[in-house]
Order: structure tokens, then C-alpha cells, then sequence
């Protein structure tokens, strides 16, 4: 099942939905509430705006899980999950620009799979993690690479507003132990890889995570990036895409 939320045309309110082959069906309440359940509103998809599908209180990425990636930045593979917050105000949905920030020379992509939680949860083992998942997603880690080299934390460069693309929906039906994680920049395959390849995994993630922070329904979980990151300059489009969810596109602006 894929859950978008969208705001139909000539309305200024955004709803969730339901894809169906090339129509969106709008649901009762939103896909956090309990069941999902249809009503009689349906519109064709190209017709429809598509917004970020959920609206997280926070996001937590998770850095450095893939073992291609922390060799390409030279650093060393942690021993724990290394896992930062990126703020709400950065999450923007598929078409909006990614906006680059005066104070960065360089900005760059970062292709991720994406878990949304469904219920909140805290202290959960990793045995019972999916129970809490409603599904999956692209997510854009975008990054001012000179600011995190500079201070070294993440904060800064992860928080600028539009730094955390999200979408097009939430794929309930996914594995995420075995998903192809690809980028193209201008239409150039830059990063291919596979979710087998996460160092901690999302059940381990979700385990991690809840001791720490209690996980509300809506929030995400940005699980790493492979190989390949690179930058991206006003007038670029990049695009994430993750087997079985889509492609999430974003323009780049400043």
C-alpha cells in the first residue's frame, strides 16, 4: 500500500490518500490514527500536489551505516549506531527546491532509505521493531559537507530548512533488509546499493533509537547512505529512489 499525503486541486488543505494505479483515494483522518479506511474521493494522480507524506516531530539519521560511505569520508565505521536529529522545519516533499544556503560551498546529496513509525515507541527490542513501523520511504540527507567538516557535530549541516526531502509516499509492503538505495544527479546513476548492506539494520535502529528517545508515530528514521555522495549546485535535479517506494525528485535552487 502506498500512502501519499497530497492536497487536491483547487484546495488549499492537505489529506492523506491512497495510490491506486494512476488515482489517489483520499482516507478518514490520517494513516497514524488506527485504521485505514476510504472514502469516496478519489483524483487523478498528475492532478494532485504531493506534499512530504508525513510531518515528523523529528528525524533521527542514522550516520556512517553503510561501510562504503565512512571509507569514502575517511572516517571510522562506529561500533554503536552514530545518530543525529535533523529539525522538522528542514523536511520539505518531492518537487520542492532544495534551497543552497550562502554560507556552504558545498552541498551534497545523500540517498536513504527512510522508516516512518506508526506507533510510538520506546524501549522496544528489536525482535517486535517492524510492529511499530506503519512503512518506508526516499529521503534526501542533504548536506553542507564544508560546515560538517568544519564543526565537526552535525547540527549545523543537516539543519539548514529544505536539507531533508521526503517522499513521494509511505510504502507499507517493503523488506527493508533487501531494497536497491539509488541516486541520479541530472539523470546520472551516482549512488547503487542495497539495504543487506546496513551495518546496523532497521529492526537493530529501532531497538537503538527507543532506549534513548521515545519515538512518536509520524517521526523518521533516516537509516544512512551508501558510496557516491556528491555535490549539487543551483539548477540541478537529484533524485532518490528506493525499490519498491518510487522516486523522490527535488530541484536545486538558491
Amino acid at each position: 500500500m502506498k500512502i501519499v499525503r497530497f492536497v487536491p486541486p483547487g484546495k488549499d488543505s492537505a489529506l492523506f490518500g491512497i495510490i491506486k494505479k494512476n488515482t489517489v483515494t483520499a482516507i478518514v483522518a490520517s494513516p497514524f490514527e488506527g485504521m485505514i479506511v476510504e472514502t469516496s474521493e478519489a483524483y487523478d494522480l498528475d492532478a494532485v500536489r504531493l506534499l512530504a507524506p508525513c510531518r515528523p516531530s523529528k528525524v533521527v539519521a542514522v550516520g556512517l551505516n553503510y561501510k562504503d560511505h565512512a571509507e569514502e569520508l575517511g572516517m571510522a565505521l562506529p561500533e554503536e549506531p552514530l545518530i543525529f536529529l535533523k529539525p522538522p522545519s528542514s523536511v520539505i516533499g518531492p518537487g520542492e527546491p532544495i534551497v543552497c544556503p550562502p554560507v556552504s560551498q558545498q552541498v551534497e546529496y545523500e540517498a536513504e532509505l527512510a522508516v516512518v513509525m506508526g506507533k510510538r515507541a520506546k524501549d522496544v527490542i528489536a525482535e517486535d521493531a517492524l510492529d511499530y513501523v506503519l512503512g518506508y520511504t526516499c529521503l534526501n540527507d542533504v548536506t553542507a559537507r564544508d560546515l560538517q567538516k568544519k564543526d565537526v557535530q552535525f547540527t549545523r549541516s543537516k539543519s539548514f530548512d529544505t536539507f531533508c526531502p521526503i517522499g513521494p509516499c509511505i510504502e507499507t509492503r517493503l523488506d527493508p533488509a533487501d531494497a536497491q538505495v539509488r541516486s541520479y544527479l541530472n539523470g546520472d546513476l551516482r549512488q547503487d546499493s542495497n539495504t543487506s548492506q546496513l551495518v546496523h539494520p532497521v529492526d537493530q535502529l529501532v531497538e537503538f533509537i527507543s532506549s534513548i528517545m521515545t519515538l512518536e508515530p509520524g517521526d523518521v528514521i533516516a537509516t544512512g547512505t551508501p558510496f557516491g555522495v556528491g555535490q549539487i549546485v543551483p539548477g540541478d535535479e537529484i533524485v532518490v529512489e528506493v525499490e519498491g517506494v518510487g522516486q523522490l525528485k527535488n530541484p536545486v535552487s538558491e
